[in-house]
């Protein structure tokens, strides 16, 4: 289906944010993470406050076909869920939220479906299916590290979830990682991935962790895209050297991380047709026990602008246009 059609109080040229989440996760509530939850209204109205125009949204991670006592305790299990079928209930609820509870800002959103890989993947075609009756959808979505999936299953029993998105010419955005210790969404076997379904278009969220390798194989790349989702905070992590969570400074592209808008522009000049502006708001920040990484929707809005309206045009809209439309 179509996205929501242009309403006259967005500019021709509306700024997009590429990456945002709406919803309530509770693996993040019930083991005090932050953030944990975010509604339409209130992403709406922080975009508009700082200068942007239109949203890729869709719900938040963690959800109802994994076991809510496991997850209390820090653990993931489908045995006793509520749910049967991963992202049935959240997909449906957020487009409720747009579409039925506020639809004077329905033509702001860009609605993208959650995705599992590795579980009851025929039924979450079915569930696509359905909703897809009711509600326009923009393209998919799959963060496989909270959940525990690992992304080389859309190689195998989740190749249905491929041939949905390539049948229904939708995009789709993954979560990217470098850790050692994260099996289920390594940058190298995303681009596995990408190769195998050419004719599908592909984001690499958070900048690839910077890693500079993966980066320039997307620029090569006819159907693969990066966004450059919380950007403040990865570039805190590289500031500090955090070669857990970004590349090591043998893969890292080279930019000065002290000073995130430096690194935007740099970034929008080695890859000026593929790099996509998002906030990944509410996760502009993120605190747990272990660490506290802050920053704000504004300070991510203001790092784009700080760019000048041609580059931010380019990388929030036309280059959002191009992975989402595929014009």
């Amino acid at each position: 289906m179509s996205t929501p059609s242009p309403s006259p109080d967005l500019p021709a040229q509306p700024l997009i944010d590429g990456h945002t989440h709406i919803g309530t996760d509770l693996l993040f509530y019930l083991n005090s993470n932050y953030p944990y939850c975010l509604d339409w209204a209130t992403l709406t109205r922080m975009g508009i406050d700082s200068g942007i125009d239109q949203f890729v949204v869709f719900p938040m991670v963690s959800n109802l076909s994994l076991n809510l006592d496991a997850m209390a305790r820090g653990e993931l299990t489908t045995e006793g869920a509520v749910e049967r079928v991963p992202y049935r209930f959240e997909n449906a609820r957020m487009m409720q939220e747009i579409c039925g509870y506020f639809p004077e800002l329905a033509h702001r959103a860009l609605p993208l479906w959650m995705l599992d890989p590795s579980r009851e993947q025929k039924g979450q075609v079915e569930a696509l299916r359905e909703l897809a009756t009711k509600y326009p959808c923009s393209g998919l979505k799959i963060q496989a590290t909270i959940i525990q999936s690992f992304i080389t299953d859309l190689l195998k029993e989740g190749r249905c979830l491929m041939e949905y998105a390539e049948e229904n010419n939708l995009p789709v955005l993954i979560h990217t990682s470098v850790h050692p210790k994260d099996p289920w969404s390594n940058v190298a076997d995303i681009l596995k991935v990408t190769e195998a379904f050419p004719n599908v278009r592909f984001n690499m969220a958070h900048s690839c962790r910077f890693d500079r390798p993966t980066l320039d194989r997307i620029g090569e790349s006819s159907n693969v895209w990066f966004d450059c989702s919380a950007h403040r905070i990865h570039c805190e992590l590289a500031a500090r050297d955090s070669s857990l969570s970004v590349a090591t400074p043998d893969r890292r592209f080279v930019s000065d991380y002290r000073d995130p808008v430096t690194v935007l522009g740099d970034l929008a000049a080695a890859y000026p047709d593929k790099l996509l502006w998002g906030s990944d708001a509410p996760f502009d920040s993120y605190i747990d026990h272990n660490v506290a990484l802050r920053s704000s929707y504004k300070a991510e809005a203001d790092t784009l602008h700080a760019l000048g309206r041609e580059t931010a045009v380019r990388i929030s809209h036309t280059n959002n246009l191009a992975f989402l439309k595929g014009l």
